[in-house]
């Protein structure tokens, strides 16, 4: 034991990364738990006209990367449209008379 009489911990089998203190930190982990309503409407606001990259996700306390994986499972899950289906690869021609 050490001296304030708490138990030395050691990760791994080297005496060298010794541990003298490990701390167990309780309460939220700062992640939240939503439901499958609450990103789809998350996801839906994202993808209106006008909506910018990284303001939806700050206004909602989630990384960016968090909602593109979000829109990308609801497109594997056949619950959004895929880019390719929504909008067309190129403007139409427009062909002016000479």
């Amino acid at each position: 034991m050490g001296l304030d009489g708490k138990r030395d911990v050691h990760l791994g089998g080297s005496s060298v990364g010794a541990v003298s203190r490990l701390e167990v930190l309780e309460g939220r982990s700062g992640r939240r738990l939503r439901s499958g309503a609450e990103r789809a409407r998350i996801v839906a606001e994202r993808l209106l006209p006008g909506a910018h990259v990284a303001e939806v996700p700050r206004k909602h306390g989630a990384p960016r990367w968090q909602i593109y994986d979000w829109r990308r499972r609801f497109r594997q899950g056949g619950e959004l449209p895929s880019c390719e289906a929504s909008q067309p690869p190129f403007a139409p021609p427009v062909v002016e008379g000479c």
